[in-house]
């Protein structure tokens, strides 16, 4: 089998679905069943990976104000037509010598691939759910899916709840549609004390004193719900295990930061902002507890990566977080604040589940892994070129 992955989403900072790129191209790179591997970077063809201390710097103040300067751009209808315009131009005739190779796009998008195509949707929350997305990520990438579900021969989706979206949105046969879910990377593990209060220290915690939640700092990830559900709790219970949130600020933020701001000058918040790779598996094997409420996810990598730590999960009962916490986390009405301070304070303080819960979440955990997702894949690669 000759493949031609497109790892474009591999840059800083790591988001899910580069984590997802970059595992999986390891994982085919090492399959014999892959005779041969080609990495596709958005215009051109790479010949490796990119390192991961490239991936990870932090990007320089001019850095930054180009971003800005793009975001800005981005807003304007007409650049983003003279965009894919040019997108679509520069890609020509790129493929030269590849045609007898199948193209994987793994970030919502496939070219126009003269071969098999299979394309990875990981949600369609920006057609479904378009207010929790800037509106030009709206009209951009509503286009970009419906244009690579048009060009594709397969579908990979992570969970089944987004297979059933794709199916139901798009009218496509469930034959087409193929799930390879995700996994938490072998980082992830449980660890004493021993092993984290060095890198907790910096962050002023302690090993088991504290609730966690990590994501991006935006409406979807309902943190204003969260934050005043953890108000509702008793104080001494606050004080003994606050709340630390975990990453880098999105779209929308404003007010989820207002609110943050308002609890941290109380005491029992903390913000620690974007956490680098390399002590995101020390922040969560130090967890009491990890709450993960969000109103919508296309996977929910955290979960698995808090349980695969032996920490406890709360987490929303919707689109796909069921499916991955399965018997062991505590599942709550996103939008029932009351509800989530009760699973909070039962998750804190009932010894008797969290036992249950931490030994499940280790069972749950296992149950994916990042071969197990390769192997999915080329099932999908298989019936990709059959078709």
């Amino acid at each position: 089998m000759k493949i031609v992955l497109s790892i474009q989403s591999l840059k800083y900072p790591l988001t899910g679905i580069g984590r997802y790129t970059l595992e999986l191209a390891q994982q085919l790179a090492a399959n014999p069943e892959v005779e041969q591997l080609d990495y596709f970077n958005g215009d051109r063809f790479v010949p490796a990976l990119p390192e991961r201390d490239a991936m990870e710097t932090a990007p320089s103040a001019a850095a930054s104000g180009l971003l800005a300067v793009k975001r800005q751009l981005a807003r304007s209808k007409l650049v983003l037509e003279t965009y894919r315009a040019l997108k679509s131009l520069r890609r020509s005739n790129p493929f030269a010598g590849h045609e007898g190779q199948l193209f994987h796009g793994p970030n919502f998008y496939v070219p126009d691939f003269p071969g098999p195509r299979t394309v990875t949707i990981h949600d369609l929350s920006v057609l479904t759910m378009p207010q929790f997305h800037p509106p030009e990520r709206v009209l951009y990438l509503g286009k970009e899916i419906e244009i690579s579900l048009q060009r594709t021969n397969t579908i990979i989706t992570d969970c089944e709840a987004i297979k059933d979206e794709v199916i139901q949105r798009f009218g496509v046969a469930a034959s087409d549609v193929f799930v390879a879910p995700l996994a938490s990377s072998e980082i992830f593990h449980a660890r004493d004390n021993s092993e984290t209060a060095r890198a907790l220290a910096r962050y002023g915690l302690t090993h088991g004193g504290y609730t966690l939640y990590t994501g991006t700092i935006e409406p979807r990830k309902n943190l204003v719900n969260l934050i005043d559900a953890y108000e509702k709790l008793p104080a001494p219970l606050r004080a003994q295990k606050p709340l630390v949130l975990s990453g880098h600020r999105g779209w929308q933020n404003e007010a989820i930061m207002e609110r943050i701001e308002r609890a941290q000058r109380q005491g029992w918040l903390t913000y620690l902002g974007f956490v680098p790779e390399e002590d995101l598996p020390i922040l969560f094997s130090g967890a009491y507890l990890f709450a993960f409420p969000s109103l919508y996810e296309g996977f929910g990598l955290p979960v698995l990566e808090a349980m695969a730590s032996g920490v406890p999960v709360v987490t929303s009962n919707r689109s796909s977080l069921p499916e991955v916490g399965g018997d062991a986390a505590l599942f709550v009405e996103p939008e029932d604040v009351t509800g989530i301070s009760e699973a909070l304070e039962r998750a804190l303080t009932d010894t008797a589940w969290r036992e249950a819960a931490i030994a499940g979440g280790f069972a749950q955990a296992q149950k994916f892994s990042w071969e197990k997702c390769a192997a999915d894949t080329l099932t999908a690669y298989r019936a990709t070129i059959a078709r």
